[in-house]
Order: structure tokens, then C-alpha cells, then sequence
């Protein structure tokens, strides 16, 4: 779904105030669901989540933590909805016989890293996890989902985005108010720069880490290069940016709505407009699962990873964790 555009306003307008009596029942039906208790697994469970509808940046963060857990010779095992697939589970994630249609985009993107599940009984899906070899769980999105108890959670910020006009969907794009969300996270991380002042809403106190999304480094073959961008993420603006970084030469934007499933026709527009351009077509390892496999070969990846500011202090968060985890000899 493409997001309204006054769920990145201020808030004031008519159509926020005629929807919220509908947000009122939105946010206590979450609270009602939240108050449940869920499953405690024999292992670690970190949860990358958010307050938002959308993208924030929580498949790149837990890639980042699975990357820091595994270097600690933990085996870490991803876990997630599916959003946009048909698939229930618990199923593990095979991106030989999967496509996006079937477990969805974040979970292809995942199982290329590392073991990943997919299930809407997220405790079924970690039960499933763990009898599979899972030392460590990472939950990509499940923050309001209650069936499986947390032992840490990060609320995941688009520092460009923020809270968006700070009403609840459907008046706005929080799933929750920011404070409830917030109350049962360790940390806050804020990727990129708080343009959207996300740090003045967080309840005082709250521990906030500062982040940013850099590309892989085979990106800076596009320098100098015309590029026909197109993608279909939570914020494309973002994608457009980190390639004018690099130094490409952004020809043509083509933005999507989240999870956008691209079909053959909108890849011949795509392929003809960047031939018209005469710019390479690029989008991102999410857009590309989701690219019928005919039109693969014509189209460029970039890559996209994490940079901390503060490494030292994910790494202190981590280390309970890792410390219950027994290793193999």
C-alpha cells in the first residue's frame, strides 16, 4: 500500500479528525491484544520493530544483528510474518522453490543471509525455529504481536520519516502510541538523520542509538553513471538519495508503493524508459526478489547495509544475550 499523505503532516487537517474514532478502536484493540501474555522460548528472542505501518529500516537492522550474533558462533534463525505472501506457516524460507508471492519480499532477502521462517503463530514459528538448530531468534517486525515473549527489543526509527503526523492508523501511520511501543523496547534506533524530530516524542529516558544506511561498496561502479532508479519500499526518496551518494547520476525515479508486485508489464515501462534514458535500471535486493526472473538480468542491485555510530554499544546489548546461549564444543 502506497501511504496517505497526510499520515506525514502535522496532524491537523479534516480527514485525521474524522478518522479518529476509528483510530481510538485501532489503538485500544492493540492494547487489549498487548496486554496477553505470549510463549517463553528456550532461547534468546530479539525483536526489530516499530511504531509505524511501513518501512523503517528493520530487515537491514536484523541482518545486521544476525551478521553480530553469528560472528559470535551463535545460529541464528530469522522469524517474520510473510507480509504480501500466501504461505501461513511455519515454514522455513527456500529461496530455490519460494518466491515472493509465497513467503514475501523481506523473507527471500533474509534466507539468502541466514535460516529464515516465516509464520503468523510467530511462537510456532520460533518452536519450529528451534527444533530446526536455532540458538538465537531474530524477529523482523512482531513488536504488537503477543504470542512470543521478547528478551530484547529495538524500536526501529526512520530518522526521515519519524512518527509521521503521530495519530493512529487510520488517522495516522502509528500502530500504537509512541510511548507504549517504546515502553517495551531496550533502545530506540534512529537510522539516518532525525529530520522528523522522532527523538522529541520518545517518553524521557529512553535509550536511543544512532545508525545509517550506507551502500555496499561495489555501488560506487555507478559513479558518474546514469541510473533509471525505481523500487517499491516504505520510503523510496531514501533509495534515490543513497544513490545520488554515490555518485550516480539519477536520470529517472520511478517510486512504488511498499512491496509493489512488479508484473511484465511494468518491467517493459521500466526497461524502455531506461532505455529511452539511456541510464542503467537499478533498484534494491527487496524491489528484486519481487522482479519477474526473465527481467532480472537486465536490471542492477544495490545493496544496502548498516553503519553504526556506536558500535560498542549494540554490541553491550547483545552480550547477555549471548552469554545464555550454550555453543557446541
Amino acid at each position: 500500500m502506497r501511504a496517505p499523505d497526510f499520515w506525514g503532516g502535522d496532524g491537523s487537517g479534516l480527514l485525521p479528525l474524522l478518522l479518529s474514532p476509528i483510530a481510538s478502536l485501532y489503538g485500544a484493540a492493540t492494547a487489549r491484544r498487548m496486554a496477553k501474555p505470549g510463549w517463553q522460548a528456550p532461547v534468546p528472542v530479539i525483536c526489530c520493530g516499530n511504531a509505524t505501518a511501513g518501512g523503517a529500516g528493520k530487515t537491514t537492522v536484523s541482518l545486521d544483528l544476525g551478521q553480530r550474533l553469528a560472528n559470535r558462533g551463535i545460529a541464528v534463525h530469522f522469524l517474520l510474518r510473510g507480509y504480501g505472501g500466501k504461505l501461513r506457516g511455519p515454514v522455513r524460507v527456500d529461496p530455490a522453490i519460494h518466491d515472493s508471492q509465497a513467503v514475501g519480499d523481506e523473507a527471500l532477502l533474509l534466507a539468502a543471509d541466514r535460516p529464515a521462517w516465516i509464520s503468523a503463530d510467530r511462537a510456532a514459528g520460533a518452536r519450529a525455529a528451534i527444533a530446526a538448530g536455532a540458538q538465537a531468534i531474530i524477529l523482523d517486525d512482531g513488536l504488537q504481536n503477543p504470542t512470543l515473549e521478547k528478551d530484547l527489543s529495538f524500536l526501529i526509527v526512520d530518522g526521515n520519516f519519524g512518527f509521521g503526523n503521530n495519530r493512529i492508523i487510520p488517522s495516522g501511520p502509528l500502530r500504537e502510541p509512541v510511548a507504549a511501543a517504546a515502553a517495551r523496547c531496550r533502545a530506540a534506533i534512529i537510522i539516518g538523520e532525525d529530520e522528523a524530530g522522532a527523538e522529541s516524542l520518545l517518553p524521557p529516558g529512553t535509550r536511543i542509538l544512532r545508525a545509517h544506511q550506507r551502500p555496499a561498496p561495489e555501488a560506487s561502479m555507478l559513479a558518474g553513471q546514469p541510473v533509471h532508479a525505481f523500487c517499491g519500499i516504505g520510503n523510496p526518496r531514501k533509495f534515490f538519495a543513497t544513490l545520488a551518494e554515490v555518485g550516480a547520476v539519477v536520470a529517472g525515479r520511478a517510486p512504488f508503493a511498499d512491496h509493489y508486485p512488479f508484473d511484465e508489464g511494468d518491467m517493459r515501462e521500466i526497461l524502455a524508459e531506461a532505455d529511452r534514458l539511456r541510464a542503467i535500471p537499478v533498484t534494491t535486493r527487496k524491489d528484486f526478489v519481487r522482479i519477474p526472473a526473465a527481467f532480472r538480468s537486465r536490471v542492477t542491485v544495490v545493496n544496502i547495509g548498516l553503519e553504526w555510530e556506536d558500535t560498542a554499544a549494540i554490541e553491550a546489548l547483545l552480550d547477555p544475550l549471548a552469554q545464555r546461549v550454550p555453543i557446541p564444543a
